[in-house]
């Protein structure tokens, strides 16, 4: 009793410093203390799961909230995604996938809370970190930093959603759904990088947001500088060991990683249910309350909104799959874990546990107050299963594993047990041999119509404002007929570097090659030897980026495109330097400009038809129409036959895809147990790092959809086929 009377004693003394550094208002629901949150008063461990509603679309988010309830979350956790809702500055777009009123409204209906993470900055494998690429440019713009143009950018936006959430009536004291907010994101490490600076832009939208009012506790993730009155949090695969950086908060696990994303050219992350069990099961028996499973829909980077390298697909191996399905057995396990966490729940909010060690690599937790009995038996041996002794009845514990004891009697679940059958889905055709329709991409040259001409090289998106992937650098080099290589035939070398993500090569309208980047290495060179002719040559270099940076100290300073040095080799003057010479740029595709993207565009265009379709050319457009194919299963395209480009359907833009970049990793097999790292559990080596491409069922009609494929390597579409997920 004495460990309980001296936990409700800090309790009051920590809703009184709260009360008085928050200022929160009498008609809060929301508070906490260093034991877990309170709603209404009462005592919660919170189970959440991130669902972010522009990687799904408004048809899907009902069923995706309904699987969440089901699999027994508490909470629905979303970022808010400020390029999406203010693609130009002061223009704003809360429509269709970002309508975000409709989302959180959702989630109320269905009886679940709501995480705002505001931010803006996300993270989040999401284009350029979740800025809009226009704050750029604005005047004198540093990101995340103490700069006064940013902070003003940065509050009038967080103002924008916090006015949008109360006029609404989303906020908890309000009757609405939304318990708690997030501002910045991840800042800790960025923080402690450029100190200072930092350190000022900490204290300032910590003011900031607390100025705002909003009713509800705010979040800092990974954050160990977080001001009074924010809560800081952990994110990582574990957090067992995380302390929160003040006495009087909770513990809190806003991302608790489900798996990793998948780079191009790499191979697939996966993370096995077990070790995931186990993490939340360590966390809890170490006085965790609140938890987060980032992802717990990971869904589908759509268009052009994934960040750099990463594919369309952001599955995550979360418990609900890209599409929206149960990804078993993780989602049922979890299921059975929540259950357990919720039978256990009187005695962990009770108690402080005692903690004992029966052996090598075991320990128990036992909670316990007047009414209540729940125990945490763990077996951290990473090889043998061992038999715990526990109030003098053995249990057999498998390695890496903790067992649930919510009445300290029965084993009710073990994180290592898996009851429920595995089932990954599969991948099955209804829909192939479409009719292809084609439309030739030109190169152009130096001087076109709606080219840019300037001295040297110039940064990607400096000229495109990040509105197309592609930029063409065009140029000519004069060749005189007492070059020797003429005669012969020793042909020079041209070399290109440049600072990513991709470049194709055109020397005289002939593809010469084609080098692509990494996530690791997005800089790339090219060097080959070029068939040049007496006179003029046409230079055409098509730089192609693949998701801008997301991540990283002041990444928006860093480089795309062309940048140089670019040189000829094997001339009778030795090495000519073409960089700084006269240069034209182009942004985009002439089918870009035609909206080929589009039904009206792609109707009003010329298409080879029949025999005349261009199969496996570089830089080709095609285009098909298809009738939707009967039930409701999730659909997808497989793109197995391609190279690298775009699609689209009925002017929906599906993503991004690669599937000629093979995925490169150690793949063999993964032992559950033992610390987890983002390489550790890799699938499909050697296999495309995505095949398939999500088409959702709501952007198709009964007939007539119609399909268009960009493609720049050169593929063949007659092997492209529609497939419906089955589970």
């Amino acid at each position: 009793m004495g460990s309980v009377c001296k936990m409700l004693r800090i309790n009051i003394l920590a809703w009184m410093v709260f009360l008085s550094l928050a200022c929160v208002s009498v008609r809060a629901t929301v508070s906490y203390d260093e034991k877990s949150f309170m709603i209404n008063g009462v005592r919660k461990i919170l189970i959440s799961g991130s669902i972010h509603y522009p990687r799904s679309t408004p048809e899907m988010w009902p069923e995706l909230i309904q699987k969440s309830e089901e699999g027994g979350l508490d909470i629905i956790e979303t970022y808010v995604f400020w390029n999406v809702h203010e693609p130009s500055p002061g223009k704003f777009n809360f429509e269709g996938r970002f309508d975000l009123v409709k989302f959180i409204k959702l989630v109320q209906q269905a009886g679940l809370y709501v995480h705002l993470r505001i931010g803006p900055y996300v993270c989040a494998e999401w284009n350029f970190g979740g800025f809009p690429v226009w704050l750029k440019y604005e005047q004198g713009m540093e990101f995340r930093t103490d700069n006064k143009p940013f902070e003003v950018a940065m509050e009038g936006f967080v103002k924008k959603i916090v006015d949008m959430m109360k006029s609404e009536k989303l906020f908890e004291p309000q009757g609405g759904p939304i318990i708690m907010a997030q501002i910045e994101n991840e800042y800790g490490p960025v923080e402690w990088e450029i100190g200072a600076p930092g350190v000022a832009y900490t204290a300032w939208f910590a003011k900031m947001a607390v100025g705002l009012d909003i009713g509800v506790p705010w979040i800092m993730c990974k954050q160990e500088t977080a001001p009074e009155p924010m809560i800081d949090a952990c994110n990582g695969f574990y957090c067992d060991g995380f302390k929160p950086s003040k006495p009087n908060k909770p513990k809190m696990w806003t991302e608790n990683w489900s798996g990793w994303y998948t780079p191009y050219g790499g191979a697939l992350p996966y993370r096995p249910a077990e070790d995931l069990a186990f993490s939340v099961a360590k966390f809890v028996q170490n006085n965790g309350s609140f938890f987060n499973y980032y992802m717990y829909h990971g869904g589908t980077n759509f268009g052009r909104s994934s960040g750099l390298f990463v594919t369309t697909s952001y599955d995550f191996d979360a418990p609900l799959d890209e599409y929206g399905l149960p990804n078993e057995p993780k989602w049922g396990h979890l299921t059975d874990l929540h259950k357990a966490l919720k039978q256990s729940e009187p005695a962990l909010l009770a108690s402080y546990p005692t903690v004992t060690w029966p052996a090598t690599n075991q320990e128990v937790h036992v909670f316990k107050s007047d009414s209540a009995c729940a125990a945490f038996l763990a077996n951290y041996d990473t090889k043998d299963w061992a038999k715990l002794m526990f109030q003098n009845f053995p249990y057999d514990l498998p390695p890496w594993s903790i067992s649930i004891l919510p009445d300290c009697k029965t084993e009710v679940y073990n994180t290592a047990k898996i009851q429920r059958k595995t089932d990954k889905g599969k991948m099955i055709p209804v829909l192939s041999g479409l009719s292809w329709q084609s439309y030739n991409e030109y190169v152009p040259s130096a001087g076109d119509d709606e080219t840019y001409v300037m001295e040297g090289l110039w940064e990607q998106v400096n000229i495109t404002k990040d509105y197309s992937d592609y930029l063409w650098y065009l140029t000519e080099v004069v060749i005189d007929p007492n070059e020797g290589f003429l005669k012969s035939g020793q042909w020079p070398s041209l070399t290109v570097m440049s600072a990513g993500h991709a470049l194709n090569v055109f020397v005289n309208d002939k593809l010469l090659g084609t080098v692509y980047g990494s996530l690791e290495k997005p800089q790339v060179t090219f060097t080959g030897n070029v068939n040049l002719k007496e006179g003029v040559n046409k230079i055409s270099l098509l730089s192609v980026s693949v998701g801008l940076a997301n991540v990283g100290v002041h990444y928006e300073k860093w480089n795309v495109g062309v940048l140089g040095p670019v040189t000829l080799n094997g001339l009778n003057e030795g090495t000519r330097d073409l960089t700084k010479q006269s240069w034209s740029f182009k942004v985009g595709l002439i089918g870009e400009k035609l909206n080929l993207d589009t039904v009206a565009g792609s109707s009003a265009a010329q298409w080879a038809q029949g025999l005349q379709v261009s199969l496996k050319q570089p830089l080709t457009w095609y285009k098909t129409t298809f009738d939707a194919p009967n039930g409701n299963e999730p659909l997808a395209l497989d793109m197995y036959s391609m190279g690298k480009g775009e699609m689209w359907i009925n002017d929906e833009g599906i993503g991004r895809h690669w599937p000629g970049n093979t995925a490169k990793g150690n793949c063999n097999n993964c032992n559950y147990a033992g610390t987890f790292t983002e390489k550790k559990c890799l699938g499909q080596c050697g296999q495309p790092s995505q095949r398939w491409y999500h088409v959702p069922r709501s952007w198709l009609k009964p007939t007539g959809n119609v399909l268009v494929v960009f493609e720049e390597w050169g593929g063949d579409p007659n092997r492209i086929s529609l497939v419906k997920r089955v589970v």
